[in-house]
């Protein structure tokens, strides 16, 4: 008995066996969530752009002895979306435990400045893109008999953060659309959770960090006193796929050093 107990409580931490897309999984968080999943023991398959982004990473870990599939999609196309998911659902034989709806994009602009091609690239990368692969991939989930979907959203769509008016609708509406599709979903055995990192050292933000008068203002607000790290918000989307966390569904937790519930500081404290 204590051998089956054993064994029950170290599959509840194991992703061995299960199988998982990862959007934009060549650089930045997507990076990191890959191996984070493999290193668990998930098959992963991902995909950027274009295949020349994805020829060193995919490189790179083949050396390194991690398996992971992938393809080229560019996100904000639709046929290539359902193109992207035939493939997934042929390399796992119709079934599907994890998706991660983590690829995404910015253009900083003050609001009055964005002009109508910056709208709609970032919502058909980020929300558009998002809202249809859930889509698509939910026979998939329902099939595997235990699926779980995780949003990579952002602080943006919790709180005001300058340049990012139309980036931080587009993950203020994922972060509602977790809501919705964990309690649709539900039923079918489908969990849907976020994560809203706040700035992480990504290629993304890297142009940012290392102005020293942005990066200082940032600090000033962040009780842990730094940017984030991409492991720091990959190891928690991985915690929301394992079995470990088979109660916890429509929930969005931010990863960002305690910057969401900073108020006032009182000079002196």
């Amino acid at each position: 008995m204590a051998k089956v107990a054993a064994f029950a409580k170290s599959c509840r931490w194991s992703l061995d066996g299960l199988a998982a897309l990862v959007t934009g999984g060549t650089s930045g968080i997507g990076h990191a969530v890959v191996e984070e999943l493999a290193g668990l023991g998930a098959k992963v398959y991902t995909c950027c752009k274009t295949e020349s982004e994805l020829d060193e990473p995919m490189q790179d870990w083949a050396e390194r002895g991690i398996q992971v599939k992938g393809s080229a999609c560019d996100v904000t196309c639709r046929d290539q979306r359902v193109e992207l998911m035939k493939k997934v659902s042929s390399e796992f034989d119709g079934k599907l435990n994890i998706l991660i709806n983590n690829v995404g994009t910015n253009i900083w602009k003050h609001s009055i400045d964005y002009n109508a091609e910056d709208y709609a690239h970032m919502m058909a990368t980020n929300l558009e893109s998002s809202f249809h692969f859930s889509q698509l991939a939910h026979p998939l989930l329902k099939s595997s008999g235990s699926g779980s979907i995780v949003f990579t959203a952002s602080v943006a769509g919790l709180v005001h953060v300058s340049g990012t008016s139309i980036y931080g609708a587009t993950k203020a509406g994922m972060i509602q659309l977790t809501r919705n599709l964990a309690c649709e979903w539900g039923r079918d055995g489908i969990r849907v959770n976020a994560v809203a990192p706040c700035y992480t050292n990504t290629p993304l933000v890297k142009h940012l960090l290392k102005d020293k008068e942005f990066s200082d203002a940032l600090i000033s607000r962040v009780p842990l006193g730094r940017s984030g790290e991409v492991e720091e918000v990959s190891s928690l989307i991985a915690y929301l796929c394992l079995p470990g966390a088979s109660y916890v569904t429509g929930q969005i937790i931010a990863v960002d050093g305690g910057f969401t519930v900073y108020g006032f500081q009182q000079p002196g404290y």
